[in-house]
């Protein structure tokens, strides 16, 4: 409102000295006019005269104009101020309530383009934050229920132990270890994706080729395979070479291969495949699973998402903190699956030589 006001007092300033100064200019140009054409006919006081009341006349209708035109423009101002100021207010009442929270509430879009747009900007950021609020509880509630297994297991173990319903043997032993463990692994799974997700984890890139990084991991993992009776086929590998954490992407690897093994039954197979251009480095790991639909082709990559939660021994994050790596290093963890009973293949692409940032 003031900025209008601004304007208007320098528009009438600026109208009342040029019209003072070009009014006299003018009057006495036309007083010249008629002289010449009434000689004699006028005195120089008629003159003076109709000069004086002629600039008091303009005076008083320049004065009364600038107070008539400063009071309609500032309505003027104040319409618009308000106008504007109104959904400025919604705009900033609506932060204080997001930080108060209230992550499901929308301010409706007013109709100036510019404040649409800011409106617009506020209910898709309390959009995200209420995902991320969804996230949070959605974490929350699957750690507790991984947790509660182990959890009562062990209670019951030792309640037996306590009790004398189990003699401390080494089978009892045995199983508490692993309930134990699996505590540990979800800790330490838990305790990556949180520093791989807020940047606190070091990359630290060194040239290699990605072939050595495959046998590395599909030579660990190769007892797995024999054990679950699934066939492990390595396709002639071209030359990769990458700049990238080789410990980081040999845990891409690893968490990618084990899926794919956990995921396909006896007597099927996991096929792994590379291919490199000028721009990228393409892994593919394929295998003859179960398969995936359309809606969980990207939810699998959600912490704690299992296909098939019959599925055991994993903590359901590993293919989030591929997927995270993979993108640290300016690559991408994708998945496809032309359906459920068709397999899945998750395809693994780096840049050539792109150095990772630390």
């Amino acid at each position: 409102m003031w900025s209008h006001l601004a304007v208007v007092a320098v528009g009438v300033g600026v109208l009342v000295v040029a019209g003072r100064q070009l009014s006299e200019t003018f009057v006495n140009d036309h007083l010249s006019t008629m002289g010449s054409m009434m000689r004699g006919q006028t005195t120089a006081m008629d003159t003076a005269e109709f000069e004086a009341g002629v600039r008091s006349s303009f005076n008083r209708a320049l004065w009364w104009a600038a107070g008539v035109s400063a009071a309609a423009a500032a309505g003027a101002a104040l319409l618009a101020a308000r106008r504007l100021l109104i959904p400025v207010e919604e705009v900033r009442a609506m932060t204080h309530r997001l930080a108060a929270g209230a992550y499901h509430e929308r301010i409706p879009l007013p109709r100036e383009t510019e404040l649409a747009a800011l409106a617009s900007d506020v209910n898709s950021l309390a959009s995200a934050l209420d995902q991320t609020e969804q996230r949070r509880l959605h974490l929350v509630g699957e750690v507790a229920h991984e947790l509660r297994t182990p959890v009562a297991t062990l209670k019951g173990y030792l309640e037996g132990l306590l009790d004398g319903v189990f003699e401390p043997d080494e089978e009892i032993l045995a199983a508490s270890i692993v309930e134990a463990t699996r505590l540990e692994r979800l800790a330490a799974d838990l305790s990556t994706l949180s520093r791989v997700e807020e940047g606190r984890i070091d990359i630290q890139p060194e040239r290699c080729d990605l072939r050595d990084l495959i046998h590395h991991v599909t030579g660990r993992l190769s007892s797995q395979f024999i054990d679950n009776n699934v066939d492990l086929i390595i396709s002639e590998l071209p030359p990769m070479a990458a700049v990238v954490d080789r410990d980081r992407i040999t845990q891409i690897l690893t968490n990618v291969i084990g899926n794919a093994l956990a995921y396909t039954q006896p007597g099927g197979s996991v096929r792994i495949a590379g291919a490199a251009t000028t721009k990228d480095t393409v892994i593919t790991v394929g295998d003859t699973g179960r398969g995936l639909t359309s809606d969980q082709l990207e939810l699998i990559f959600e912490r704690f998402y299992r296909a098939d939660r019959s599925t055991t021994g994993g903590s359901g994050i590993g293919l989030t903190i591929a997927r995270t790596l993979a993108r640290r290093h300016g690559g991408d963890l994708t998945a496809t699956s032309p359906g459920l009973g068709h397999g899945a293949q998750f395809t693994l692409t780096l840049p050539v030589a792109a150095e990772s940032s630390k």
